[in-house]
């Protein structure tokens, strides 16, 4: 970094690792939730993976969390192996046939399925419920479906010690039904138990609350759906290459009908206003930047004093890489799509996040020149994506 700010700009800085090619600081993947949108959260970690660059910190929210727990919970050589097998198993494979013939019948069938069946490696039907939304049942059973299945997966695909080894560092958020706070659980500062993760993704009221030291939490989502001002406000800032994880997309055509209504209703609830809060998470790092260089301009009998080292303490040098990686609109989908676990859907979003991620990581966006005094650097990960169309068999889920 410059010492000084001028109108010029600079390399971002080198920050390579044996195993990886150089980047500008700590490597941080950032999940948003999304269902089944998920997929492509897959995709994106597969060729990051096989280009050398594992995370050192991942940051998840519902689906986010529970990717993030499967890649922080194993060691990197079984990290692909269990996320597949994960995913494998949440597929729902109702009214595939009935794809080959009439393809929007056929994932309607699958969707009805989810809905009355679950899927039983994720969810199943809470019978609780079902003596009527009025009956006292509890904060934990105050829902349509039950995840112990969930729970048992997990236990089975995640290692606890080495998800709190911190290699890589893992931070999950939730919502307290209490008093509707978010908080993020953080591996460096407590130990992350299956409950943590699971909280992050219990949605309501689909999902019951998963209880805390005592409190009920339910899915972060409903408070930030984006989670990246965790690296922002996190203490001490290290340089960092983000790369932040869109599952829904604020940015879509006029609804015409209350069916596309309903899907862009979700999409802009869903993206929680990822862009504007980037912008803001911008303003406030660039002022922190400013702050540092003001500093150097006091004079230098005043800067010992404790109210200017307190003033100074404000400033930050630290420059801040962000990829956005938004997942494309597949053909045909609709409000649904969250919960479209058909094979050919799940595939089709890998494949979609893989391809989106292998492009970004070609081109090397970060090492550009950047202003010494701007903080925030955004790039598009996968500008101008195109409606993907969706075959009976999908994406294979190979990437040679």
């Amino acid at each position: 970094m410059a010492k000084s700010h001028k109108k010029g700009a600079v390399p971002a800085s080198g920050n390579g690792s044996s195993g990886r090619p150089a980047l500008p600081g700590q490597v941080v993947l950032v999940l948003q939730g999304g269902g089944a949108l998920g997929a492509y959260q897959v995709g994106v970690y597969t060729a990051m993976h096989e280009a050398g660059i594992e995370p050192d910190w991942i940051i998840g929210t519902s689906i986010g969390a529970i990717n993030a727990a499967l890649i922080a919970g194993n060691e990197p050589h079984h990290r692909l192996e269990r996320l597949h097998a994960f995913w494998d198993r949440v597929e729902q494979r109702a009214g595939v046939a009935a794809l080959e013939l009439l393809p929007g019948f056929g994932n309607a069938l699958a969707n009805m399925a989810t809905m009355a069946q679950g899927i039983p490696t994720f969810f199943g039907p809470n019978y609780a419920s079902w003596f009527g939304p009025h009956v006292p049942i509890g904060v934990e059973n105050a829902a349509y479906y039950t995840t112990a299945p969930l729970r048992d997966s997990l236990a089975e695909l995640v290692d606890l010690d080495q998800l709190n080894a911190q290699r890589p560092r893992l931070t999950v958020g939730a919502v307290n039904v209490r008093n509707g706070e978010m908080r993020y659980f953080d591996s460096r500062d407590h130990p992350i138990a299956l409950e943590h993760v699971m909280a992050s993704g219990a949605l309501p009221p689909a999902f019951p609350a998963i209880r805390i030291d005592g409190d009920p939490y339910w899915d972060g989502g409903i408070y930030s759906n984006t989670p990246i001002e965790a690296v922002l406000d996190d203490k001490p800032r290290k340089d960092s290459l983000i790369f932040a994880v869109h599952m829904w997309n604020p940015e879509g055509t006029e609804p015409e009908t209350l069916w596309e209504v309903v899907g862009r209703h979700k999409d802009i609830q869903y993206a929680s206003r990822a862009k504007s809060h980037i912008a803001r998470q911008k303003q406030i790092h660039h002022l922190r930047h400013i702050i540092r260089e003001l500093a150097k301009h006091v004079p230098e009998r005043s800067r010992s004093s404790d109210e200017v080292r307190e003033l100074a303490s404000w400033g930050c040098g630290t420059t801040m890489h962000v990829v956005r990686l938004v997942a494309p609109r597949l053909d045909g989908e609709d409000h649904t799509k969250d919960i479209d676990f058909t094979p050919a859907g799940i595939r089709a979003r890998w494949k979609a996040g893989y391809e989106a991620t292998r492009r970004v990581l070609q081109r090397e966006p970060w090492h550009a020149t950047v202003d010494p005094i701007e903080g925030v650097v955004i790039h598009d990960g996968a500008p101008g994506e195109r409606p993907l169309a969706v075959g009976v068999d999908g994406f294979s889920g190979k990437t040679q």
